[in-house]
């Protein structure tokens, strides 16, 4: 019999994993304090929890998709109240981009109460999720990642185990400053050639049959020569919170992260132009603000 799933945070990615758990026949029942977005999933098996509190006696295991781990911390303990309910042998997956200190945290206060926590960490855009193409980066108790590792296998098709809690919130801010600089990288330089009377199309797919290649390119370089940027795969925003927790970690084991401080910079500019809630792709706007190009 396959596990009962909570699910708690139907956003951009919360959404396109609730409907891969239901097409893979998991019963799915789960809660947003957005009733729009709960509304979304009407007619597809979804079963709206009427509280949060409701769903840990409901299930086998709850997946959290939530902004940051400040918000898990307040789901995990004020909305679910796993502290307070008798939940032993419950398992928490939470695939919010975390900090690392404060995940690993929390899963040892977890434990104490017989509840395994999995930090899944995603590295994929939302359009990517929805079709399954993420790769899941896995921190906690091996035991409980194998136990959950047929719910992980249909929602994406990479998943790797990290090791201790607190691991696959680690890799995943790796992952992020890698990528996210790949993208400020691949603006720069799509600014350069259009300011230099390049064609930004034809740049583009040089760039891509190229030994510059990034897979970035693929997911972000149509978006910026579009500059379809306001309706988001990855919000900006969101980025922004990312690259502050990797330059936060990056001071508390003396790893010089110059380029990441940099992006952040550049990043926090957009932010203050009221941009934070469009596509990550909108780097290429900070360049083209400076160069001078018009929209």
């Amino acid at each position: 019999m396959k596990k009962r799933i909570g699910f708690v945070g139907l956003g951009l990615m919360g959404r396109g994993m609730v409907r891969n758990l239901l097409s893979a026949g998991f019963p799915v029942v789960g809660y947003d304090i957005d009733q729009r977005k709960m509304e979304a999933l009407t007619g597809t098996g979804f079963q709206r929890a009427a509280s949060p509190e409701a769903l840990p006696p409901m299930v086998d295991v709850i997946i959290l998709s939530l902004p940051n781990s400040h918000v898990v911390n307040d789901v995990v303990g004020d909305s679910l109240k796993l502290f307070a309910a008798e939940t032993r042998g419950l398992i928490l997956i939470d695939t919010t981009t975390a900090d690392p200190v404060i995940s690993e945290a929390l899963a040892l206060r977890l434990r104490e109460r017989g509840i395994d926590m999995l930090d899944a960490t995603i590295s994929g855009t939302s359009k990517m999720c929805a079709e399954k193409d993420v790769t899941f980066m896995v921190g906690g108790r091996e035991d409980a990642f194998k136990e959950c590792e047929p719910i992980l296998s249909v929602l994406g098709k990479k998943i790797f185990y990290m090791g201790k809690n607190g691991s696959g919130a680690l890799a995943k801010l790796v992952v992020n400053l890698v990528l996210g600089l790949n993208r400020m990288v691949l603006a720069e330089g799509l600014c350069l050639a259009k300011k230099a009377g390049m064609d930004p199309q034809r740049t583009l797919e040089v760039l891509k049959g190229s030994a510059a290649y990034s897979k970035a390119m693929d997911q972000k370089g149509q978006k910026m020569v579009d500059k379809d940027l306001l309706l988001p795969e990855g919000k900006l925003a969101f980025h922004l919170k990312d690259v502050r927790l990797m330059l936060d970690l990056g001071r508390r084991v003396n790893a010089p992260l110059i380029l990441s401080s940099l992006h952040a910079q550049a990043l926090e500019t957009e932010v203050a132009k009221g941009r934070g809630e469009w596509d990550n792709a909108d780097i290429i706007s900070f360049y083209e603000d400076l160069a001078n190009i018009p929209s």
